[in-house]
C-alpha cells in the first residue's frame, strides 16, 4: 500500500516533479473527474526576443541564483518595469 498522497498543489513543476518519480495507477483511488481546465493561461501572449550568449548565460546564472527559471525571471523583469513606468 502506497503512503503518498498527490500533492495539493498549483505548482506545474511540483506535480511534474511528482510524476517524474510516482507512477498514476498508485493513485486511482485519489482520482477525480475534472471537467474544467485546472491551469487556465487565460487570454496571455507570447513574446520571443533575441539574446546575445552572454546576456543568455548571464540570465541563466541570475535566474539558478535566485532558484527560478529563466522565463519567470525575466516575467518578473518586465511586470517590475511596467508598475514603475
Amino acid at each position: 500500500m502506497n503512503m503518498s498522497k498527490i500533492p495539493k498543489t498549483d505548482s506545474i513543476e511540483e506535480l511534474a516533479k511528482f510524476w517524474d518519480s510516482h507512477d498514476l495507477t498508485e493513485f486511482e483511488d485519489e482520482m477525480e473527474e475534472v471537467r474544467e481546465p485546472v491551469f487556465d493561461k487565460g487570454s496571455q501572449s507570447v513574446m520571443r526576443i533575441r539574446l546575445r550568449p552572454d546576456e543568455m548565460e548571464a540570465l541563466k546564472r541570475i535566474a539558478e541564483s535566485r532558484g527560478v527559471n529563466q522565463t519567470d525571471l525575466v516575467k518578473e523583469w518586465v511586470s517590475e518595469k511596467l508598475r514603475d513606468s
